[in-house]
């Protein structure tokens, strides 16, 4: 099949979820091209990559070219709700009395505008955002839902995702996971024993006191992450700990973070190539996000055997599970106790390392995905 990839900015995991999707999907042997904007083809590396993305009035010069594109394609897949409203324009405007046209897929991977301002089921709030009501909350689910129902499949990446996708009105719906492409090398490592973690800690942060657990969080620094929560948490942490926060993004805020975490144990650390190394030295990895789909890093940290304590929210508990922690969003005290209790007890640290590594083994790999994704890509797919 030809299948054209439409995907906007991205610095994180859908990115990295349409790179291996597309790789895996040219290595059985399909034509893929991927639309995207300049910067994440940049991020990503994808120097093949059509740089076709609309800004401002630029969209009437670019969709001619997308449709010209896709006049040509048996599947066009769009990844999240520009990428989508970019597609329906495209096929609307070109292919309208046309018998052949792309069979249309649209992916959801993050909260959507309408289920911010509780106008759908599963409805979220995300700090730093500004949920839209009235008049413009009508607009927004009104556009959502005629996008959404523009396409022949919807897949969420999360169940809550799926269930918005049915309260817009969507054709078909499929649940549709995300997998990490670093789970199967993690898989490939033994377990780190107590030592390991310690030895490889002291060279990951050499000017950290060596006799402390590591707490980590692998995260973009961003509103949606709610490190002021993980800050507040650490700081009534009564254990001392070495707490790494490995990421980077907005600036200003964090400055801001590392202005209110002096004197918490709370390093952040920037950027790292290397997230197996730093999952197989830490004690246990945290995540205090407002909304996760199925986030990568919970994955790698549960087939690196890492034990997880994250926000009950989005697709973390059926992620998660029985292999991990889960407390309510926003609460620093639930976080800070439930890490103070793991740190408390190694036999049920290391039941969880076993569980979440047990886990990680059932999940389909990338390969296996692309053939799913095959699957559903066949004009005559319906709901399985």
């Amino acid at each position: 099949m030809r299948i054209v990839m439409v995907v906007g900015r991205s610095t994180g995991g859908i990115g990295t979820h349409v790179g291996q999707l597309t790789a895996d999907l040219r290595r059985l042997g399909h034509d893929v091209v991927i639309v995207t904007d300049p910067l994440t083809a940049q991020r990503f590396g994808w120097d093949e990559a059509l740089r076709w993305w609309p800004a401002g009035r630029e969209g009437v010069r670019w969709l001619p070219r997308v449709r010209r594109l896709l006049a040509g394609a048996d599947v066009v897949h769009a990844h999240g709700l520009r990428a989508g409203t970019l597609v329906a324009c495209s096929l609307a405007c070109s292919l309208v009395g046309r018998r052949s046209r792309p069979r249309s897929v649209l992916s959801l991977h993050n909260a959507l505008h309408s289920s911010l301002s509780g106008s759908v089921p599963g409805a979220v709030t995300v700090p730093g955002s500004v949920p839209v009501r009235g008049a413009r909350a009508r607009l927004a689910t009104g556009v959502e839902g005629l996008v959404v129902r523009s396409a022949d499949l919807v897949t969420g990446a999360s169940s809550d995702l799926v269930d918005v996708a049915v309260a817009l009105g969507a054709r078909v719906v499929e649940l549709a996971p995300v997998p990490s492409p670093r789970v199967p090398g993690l898989l490939d490592q033994p377990l780190p024993s107590e030592g390991d973690r310690a030895a490889l800690a002291a060279t990951l942060l050499p000017r950290a006191d060596g006799s402390l657990p590591l707490v980590l969080t692998i995260s973009r620094v961003a509103p949606q992450k709610s490190l002021d929560v993980l800050v507040a948490a650490a700081a009534a942490l009564r254990t001392p700990v070495v707490w790494a926060v490995v990421g980077d993004g907005d600036r200003a805020l964090l400055g801001r973070l590392e202005d209110a975490a002096l004197g918490t144990g709370v390093a952040f650390v920037g950027p790292s190539a290397d997230v197996a190394s730093w999952l197989r030295a830490a004690t246990i990895l945290v995540l205090p996000s407002v909304w996760e789909a199925r986030a990568l890093v919970v994955q790698e940290a549960m087939a690196a055997g890492t034990p997880v304590v994250a926000t009950d929210v989005g697709g973390l508990r059926d992620l998660v599970g029985a292999a991990g922690v889960l407390v309510p969003v926003a609460r620093a005290d639930a976080l800070a106790r439930a890490v103070e209790d793991l740190l408390g007890d190694p036999e049920r640290r290391a039941g969880l390392s076993r569980r979440g590594r047990e886990q990680a083994r059932t999940w389909p790999d990338g390969e296996a995905t692309a053939i799913r994704w095959v699957s559903w890509y066949a004009p005559d797919a319906g709901s399985q």
